[in-house]
């Protein structure tokens, strides 16, 4: 199906490389050590978690990120090339560490992160690099970081998605031109009710349809929200998947939904297949460890159509 003269999806974003602890008790006190039973080193999550995935399902993708000469960067490499995914660099000189490196601790009630990055200054090379990278795609994923390549994109017929992730100055004011420009929102509900200020899913998808006619909003184990025409429905996750580690789900979520706006399927279908990956991606720990292929994504996707309705 990738093979049907349809462009490619863009998308740009910092790497994040993984040192996952797992099998951790608990975290541990200040001032105390923990042995995890289990490490590995792994991609993170973010944007390129997702256009990897997303190529792992036949779709052609370019992305854009920062990398430095770094060893977590030539780690990083190593795992594109090992997917045939070469990164277009957009700091190819910086002596820096470009990317997130985030300690990850597993408990066996949640995950707690620590992260180092080094700050990047961005330039109007850097943000002509992009849009010169990313024009002819038939769908972008935004990087908050440059609204002005997405709104040249946008005009030039590109169609956008946003996932602004997790900041704690999130809301519709300091958002506002994002939300304006993108054509489909995937927050999951914590973002979705601080974004709209307001106390529940429903409501805040109920805000969110004055920006977009159709909104998704993702409910962790309980599926996925959408609203339509003033209608809501929840698509319920997939049944047989038997969840392990949550890093990276979001990521892979967006993957399906992607693949089903690049085949132009209806909203439901697009996060069914969304509710497939994600469910996939929890099934192991770490980000890409579990993933779908497409074969498997549409037999899947054929086997729960009773879920839409």
């Amino acid at each position: 199906m990738a093979g049907n003269n349809k462009g490619f999806v863009a998308g740009a974003g910092s790497v994040n490389v993984d040192l996952i602890f797992s099998g951790l008790p608990r975290v541990p006190e200040e001032g105390r050590e923990l042995f995890a039973q289990e490490f590995s080193l792994q991609m993170g999550g973010g944007m390129p978690a997702t256009l990897l995935n997303l190529g792992r399902l036949g779709v052609p993708i370019r992305m854009q990120t920062c990398l430095g000469d770094d060893l977590f960067s030539r780690f990083a490499r190593e795992q594109f090339q090992a997917v045939g995914a070469e990164p277009f660099n957009l700091t190819p000189n910086t002596g820096k560490i470009p990317l997130n490196v985030t300690a990850v601790m597993l408990t066996p009630r949640d995950r707690t992160f620590v992260s180092y990055s080094d700050e990047l200054t961005i330039t109007d090379d850097m943000r002509q690099q992009l849009l010169e990278q990313s024009r002819g795609a038939r769908i972008c994923a935004m990087d908050p970081r440059f609204p002005e390549v997405y709104e040249q994109l946008h005009k030039e017929g590109t169609l956008l998605t946003l996932d602004t992730g997790w900041d704690d100055n999130l809301c519709i004011e300091n958002y506002r031109p994002l939300l304006e420009l993108a054509d489909y929102y995937v927050p999951n509900q914590q973002e979705a009710m601080k974004i709209t200020g307001t106390d529940s899913p429903e409501a805040a998808a109920c805000v969110l349809e004055d920006f977009f006619p159709q909104v998704v909003v993702k409910l962790d184990s309980a599926g996925c929200l959408i609203r339509e025409n003033g209608v809501q429905q929840v698509i319920p996750v997939i049944p047989e998947y038997i969840h392990r580690d949550s890093t990276g789900a979001g990521d892979a979520f967006l993957a399906g939904f992607l693949y089903g706006l690049y085949h132009r399927r209806s909203l439901a279908e697009c996060v069914l297949y969304g509710n497939i990956t994600g469910g996939k991606c929890v099934t192991a720990v770490g980000c890409l460890t579990a993933f779908c292929t497409e074969e498997e994504l549409l037999e899947k996707a054929q086997r729960y159509q009773s879920l839409l309705s």
